[in-house]
């Protein structure tokens, strides 16, 4: 039980450079510090250097997963936020939720839309195909 316990310590105190999370996550330092200038993130510092924790990393996983989603930094903020309030991960939950079933529909709405796009496209290149193969001017095949 000391073990586990002392492992997850030393995990949570791990500390990891902008260039370790950038690396970590495919994303330039450029992005990182964007992050922060939002209040997305809030590294410590040691002189110019900052310094990130286990904490500022888990955040940055989320940050990256809401981009990859759809979600606006305002809303991943809010979502982030939540987390931090008194009974926070039962209230960010149910937030996300909602947010996650809202970006699925919007989602399912614009994957309908583009497949009618699709067959629309389809028609009329099968249109365009006949008229240019009656004309001679599209071989057959």
């Amino acid at each position: 039980m000391e073990a586990d316990t002392r492992e997850k310590t030393e995990v949570e105190q791990r500390s990891y450079s902008i260039g370790d999370l950038a690396a970590a996550f495919d994303i330039t330092p450029r992005s990182i510090r964007f992050y922060e200038d939002e209040g997305l993130l809030s590294p410590e510092r040691a002189g110019l250097t900052r310094i990130y924790s286990h904490r500022d990393r888990a955040r940055l996983a989320l940050i990256c997963r809401g981009k990859r989603l759809g979600f606006s930094l305002a809303e991943i903020k809010e979502f982030l936020d939540l987390y931090d309030r008194e009974h926070g991960q039962v209230e960010q939950m149910s937030y996300f939720l909602g947010r996650a079933r809202s970006r699925r529909a919007a989602l399912e709405t614009q994957l309908v839309d583009v497949q009618q796009t699709i067959e629309d496209l389809k028609g009329i290149e099968d249109e365009i195909t006949t008229f240019l193969k009656r004309e001679g001017a599209l071989p057959e095949g």
